[in-house]
């Protein structure tokens, strides 16, 4: 481990009375972190969280990331990189106080890890494709993986279990096709989808609802693999599908009166209508 940051304790003493305004960069930013820790002079907020209390906050922060990039906001991004930046020195934070690591040794190891995963790029290795470059990692992380005693050797080795489970799907699937256990042609997802359609529709015809919900999963399941197949990002166009529902539900409730006094009380079929109507002014924009 890294000795502790010099700047740290200069960095309290100069905070006791102002917020870092002597010191700029990343080190402000460690700076008010470690006061915001500070037992006697911190945050009590900020002062009882732990690993397992903050990491909820870290998956959001990295959400509102990709948010702001579907959007195109780049200032909203610049604010979002900033927070998910302080996710990072929250948790480098506590485990320097508990002596097991620092800010200045997480910078090391991922520098490290990138110079090692890029032969090519910083060492004497052969130029790669992507695809190639793809595969070289994967053998790079599966090598470190051993070389740490990592008794897990499958294939499907280190897929975060936290993962989206859709994303985490198209993970499993992708490395199983490594390994060629994989359909050669699209068309056979699409038959191992009807059939898992068809075990669902009996399921439900049973009333049994733990298997039902077994082949809804099974169902998500080849959804996810057909996205692999034709190069779609299920969890990307998920989302699109839904910014989509929102936006034409939206036009619905603010043209309801066209149909009924309510949204309450309109039919089914002028809640329709008015969705067909949606889906012209959106194509006609």
């Amino acid at each position: 481990m890294s000795e502790t940051i010099p700047f740290y304790d200069q960095a309290l003493e100069s905070l006791a009375h102002s917020p870092a305004r002597d010191l700029s960069g990343m080190q402000r930013l460690l700076a008010i972190m470690a006061r915001l820790r500070d037992k006697d002079t911190g945050c009590p907020w900020d002062v009882e969280q732990t690993f397992s209390t903050i990491a909820p906050y870290t998956i959001e922060e990295a959400y509102e990331v990709a948010d702001a990039i579907d959007r195109g906001d780049l200032a909203d991004l610049k604010d979002e990189l900033g927070d998910l930046m302080f996710q990072v020195v929250f948790h480098s934070q506590m485990a320097s106080e508990a002596g097991d690591f620092t800010f200045e040794d997480v910078i090391e190891a991922i520098s490290n890890k990138m110079i090692r995963r890029h032969p090519h790029v910083f060492g004497d290795a052969d130029e790669r494709d992507a695809e190639e470059q793809t595969k070289a990692w994967e053998a790079q992380k599966a090598s470190e993986r051993a070389a740490r005693g990592d008794q897990d050797t499958s294939v499907l080795a280190d897929l975060p279990i936290a993962l989206p489970a859709l994303k985490r799907a198209g993970k499993l699937t992708k490395r199983a096709a490594r390994v060629g256990f994989d359909w050669p042609h699209v068309d056979q997802v699409f038959d191992k989808l009807d059939e898992e359609l068809g075990e669902l529709k009996a399921a439900i015809l049973a009333g049994d609802q733990a298997h039902i919900a077994e082949e809804m999963g099974d169902v998500l399941f080849v959804v996810s693999n057909l996205a692999r197949k034709l190069g779609v990002e299920p969890e990307n166009a998920l989302r699109d599908a839904n910014a989509k529902f929102e936006r034409r539900f939206r036009y619905i409730e603010q043209n309801v009166e066209k149909a009924a006094p309510s949204l309450e009380e309109a039919s089914l079929e002028a809640m329709e209508e008015l969705w067909l109507e949606a889906k012209e002014v959106e194509r006609k924009a």
